[in-house]
Order: structure tokens, then C-alpha cells, then sequence
């Protein structure tokens, strides 16, 4: 009689029930590598961990059982940008954004964090997401601007005896401006016969501190003949929180989001921000679980739209008037890699006359900014912004472009770190109002603030 052989029972999971990154998901990476030379920190560091085929393997021993949920699991996840620049160059189409949100979420519940990194991280996720708090906030960064004293401490080196994190954040406070109390009106009538009803997110830090970039969307969806609807007092999109593991917050933001955007029965969500527009997309999946609000939210998002898409769907009425400027086009991460969108971009500032667009080497590695990575994590962060600007000042380009204001003043950080003049900086929706309006390139240089003072 043949012997019977015992086998090891099977090791429980590391992970706990709630949402586990799904095998059937982790199954279809093949480790080819070809995520490799598209991945931000593997570039930087050349550690396999710190991959994404690192990290899926790491993710697949701790669903076996057969490694830990520790400070070292957690510290490979955290280096992690979210940019998902390996989901654009991977050939067997893994979903790594539904790995790296669910096993962020399983961090988030499993692994304590310092006291410090919990304070700091407490600290963003409750201001970031909260427009009225940001106002509060404004009042004394303004004043610290204006008065000179921004000035006078970066040129005292006092930053370098402060944390890393909080000089991080000093360097990327973008300019105050003066009207940051400003809302935008509830409703913008189009200027022709009209063509399509949206709404339009108004964001966190972008209505407090990037309203021009609202008030240039709102115009140009109007001369194209829509009816813009803005709900007042909108919450945050819940972005930051999904991105960083914190999933019933941001569960909880998705269902203000619908309500109040259901109940202005507008055909479009219109977004103008790279990582918003990839996180309310997202809502049919963040919602599965509630039975109340997964066919609602899933509906929501099918009519989600970044505002290149919208434009490229419309065509267009509105006259475009030249605009002669050579100007570099970033592309953000969260626009390219998450949503897919590289072709609208570029066809809609293709459409301004005499406008040149410069193409950034290496335009699909992250800048570095990611959310708030370069917060988080300001040492890659810096040597990946470093790396862009590198690649920004061989475009010899009068301004820079991108669909996201974190890219922006990210690139204008490092500007600065290499002692070069800063570039005027623009959402790229701002060229497109430009050209609409007929305003030349000299009112459109002299009219910016610079995206950060220094």
C-alpha cells in the first residue's frame, strides 16, 4: 500500500478579509519585466522590491501567508508613486492600480505607523481635502508671501535646519493669490446655441489656490456652446484618501460627490485634475460593496470626463486666435498612465495657431510630485523632479504645460534647487481661453503669477 504523503496545511493570509488584493489579478503579471525602466523609484534605485513586479511578488507572499505585514512590506508600498506609468507599458495588462489602492488599504489597517508619520500624514489628510480649512490656512501664507518673509527664509538656509517633510512643504506652497476667498458662480450660460448641460468639479486645492484654471474652464466649455453647471460647496473628490489607503473616507467623499452632482442633472462631469478625474472613475469600484450605491456610483462614473475629452467629443466654434509661444508639454501621470489620455491633449493645443509644442524626454516618467508623494517622500521626489527639469530646460521652451497645478509646482521646486530662472507655468486649459480670447503672448506672460515665489 502506497504511503500517504502529509502536506503542510495551507498558511493563512496575511492580509485580513476586507478587500485582499485579488490572486486572480495578481496572477496575470508574468514578472516579464517590462514595468522596469517604467518605473520611477526602479529607475532611481534599481532595487527589484521596489518594482512593480517587486512589489506584486511581495504582495503575493503575503497572500500566501508566507511573509509578514511589517515596516519593511510598508516601506516598499509607500515608495511606491501610484503613477502608473507600468500599466501603460505592461503587455499582459495588469490592473497594479487595483493592487497597490487595495494593499494600501490593507497597510493602512495592519501596519502602525511612527508617531511622527502618523501626525504628518494626519496632518495633510486633514487639511488637503477640506476647501474652508485651506481658506483659514491662506490668510497667514499670504501675509508670510507678500510681507517678503518667504523670501527672506529660503535665502537664511533656516530650511535646512527644519524636517525634511515641512521643508518639502514649504518649497511647493504655491502662490497665494489675492482673491483666494473666490467662488465660482453656480451657473455659466454658454455663448452660443446650447450644445451640452455639464457640471464641472471645482477640486480642493485647485479652487483655493489654482481658480484661474477653474475660471479659464468654465469660459472655454461656454464658448463651445455648454451650459457649465457648478454646485456650490462641493466636498473633495476623495482623491487623496484612495490613493493613500484610506478607504471609507474616501468611500464616504464618493457618496457626497454623486449626491451632489446627481441632483444637478447635468448630462457631463466635467474635471480639469488629473488625479481627481482617475479617482471618480474609479467610484463604481471603491462603491461595489454598498447596495445602495454601486449601480449609482458606477453610472456617476461612465460620465466622468476630463476636460481634453470633453473638447475633442465638441467640435469646435469657438475662433482660435494665434497664440505664437514655444511652449513644453508635460504630461501628468494621472492623466496618461491611470486614464489613458495622451492623444486630446495634444490635439487640442495642435488646434491653436502658432503655437509650438515641445515633447519633455523621458515624458512618461513621473516628476515626482504623485498626490502627495513629494510630501511623503521628498528625497526621490526632488531627484525625480530634478531629473524633469533636466529634460524641461533642454526643450529651451518659454513656458511649461501640463493638465495637473501638483506637476507644475513641482517642476518650478526644482527649477529653483538648480538656481535657473522659473518658467511661467500653465494649466493647458489656460492657452486654449487664450487663444479664445484673443490674447497675445505677451498679456498671457505678463498677466501670471509665478506659480510659487522663491
Amino acid at each position: 500500500m502506497a504511503h500517504l504523503i502529509e502536506s503542510e496545511p495551507p498558511q493563512p493570509s496575511s492580509f485580513d478579509p476586507h478587500h485582499p488584493p485579488e490572486k486572480a489579478l495578481l496572477a496575470d503579471c508574468v514578472h516579464c519585466g517590462f514595468c522596469l525602466p517604467a518605473c520611477p523609484t526602479y529607475v532611481l534605485w534599481g532595487e527589484e522590491m521596489d518594482s512593480p513586479r517587486g512589489r506584486i511578488y511581495m504582495m503575493q507572499k503575503a497572500g500566501e501567508g508566507a511573509a509578514p505585514l511589517d515596516p519593511t512590506f510598508r516601506r516598499h508600498m509607500d515608495n511606491c508613486l501610484g503613477c502608473m506609468a507600468c500599466m501603460t507599458a505592461c503587455p499582459s495588462g495588469v490592473q497594479y492600480d487595483k493592487l497597490i489602492e487595495n494593499t494600501r488599504a490593507q497597510v493602512e489597517r495592519n501596519i502602525p505607523r511612527t508617531a511622527a508619520d502618523s501626525l504628518f500624514r494626519n496632518l495633510l489628510f486633514a487639511t488637503f481635502p477640506y476647501p474652508a480649512r485651506l481658506r483659514a490656512l491662506a490668510i497667514p501664507l499670504f501675509l508670510y508671501q507678500r510681507s517678503g518673509l518667504q523670501s527672506l527664509v529660503r535665502r537664511s538656509g533656516l530650511l535646512k535646519l527644519t524636517p525634511r517633510r515641512l521643508a518639502a512643504m514649504e518649497a511647493l506652497l504655491p502662490v497665494v493669490p489675492a482673491n483666494f476667498r473666490h467662488k465660482m458662480p453656480a451657473q455659466s450660460a454658454p455663448l452660443s446655441k446650447p450644445r451640452r448641460r455639464v457640471g464641472m468639479l471645482t477640486g480642493c486645492v485647485q479652487q483655493v489656490f489654482f481658480s484661474h484654471v477653474n475660471t479659464a474652464t468654465a469660459r472655454v466649455l461656454a464658448a463651445e456652446g455648454c451650459e457649465v453647471i457648478i454646485p456650490q460647496d462641493q466636498p473633495c473628490c476623495g482623491a487623496l484618501m484612495m490613493h493613500s489607503g484610506l478607504e471609507d473616507r474616501a468611500a464616504a467623499m464618493a457618496r457626497s460627490i454623486i449626491d451632489i452632482f446627481d441632483r444637478a442633472e447635468v448630462d457631463t462631469i466635467v474635471i480639469n485634475s488629473a488625479g481627481c478625474g482617475s479617482t471618480m472613475k474609479e467610484y463604481g469600484r471603491l462603491l461595489r460593496d454598498d447596495p445602495q450605491w454601486a449601480a449609482r456610483a458606477r453610472a456617476f462614473s461612465a460620465r466622468c470626463k476630463d476636460i481634453t475629452e470633453v473638447l475633442c467629443e465638441l467640435d469646435p466654434i469657438a475662433p482660435r486666435h494665434p497664440l505664437r509661444l514655444r511652449i513644453a508639454y508635460h504630461d501628468a501621470c494621472h492623466l496618461r498612465h491611470a486614464q489613458g489620455i495622451y492623444r486630446q491633449p495634444r490635439q487640442l493645443l495642435a488646434g491653436i495657431p502658432g503655437l509650438e509644442v515641445a515633447e519633455i524626454a523621458e515624458s512618461s516618467l513621473c516628476c515626482g510630485s504623485a498626490g502627495v508623494y513629494n510630501l511623503l517622500q521628498p528625497e526621490p521626489a526632488q531627484k525625480l523632479g530634478d531629473r524633469k527639469v533636466t529634460h524641461l530646460l533642454a526643450t529651451q521652451a518659454a513656458a511649461v504645460v501640463s493638465a495637473n497645478p501638483g506637476c507644475l509646482l513641482q517642476l518650478m521646486s526644482g527649477l529653483r534647487r538648480r538656481r535657473e530662472k522659473t518658467l511661467p507655468a500653465f494649466h493647458m486649459i489656460e492657452l486654449l481661453d487664450a487663444s479664445i480670447r484673443g490674447i497675445s503672448p505677451e498679456q498671457l506672460l505678463q498677466k501670471t503669477e509665478p506659480t510659487s515665489q522663491g
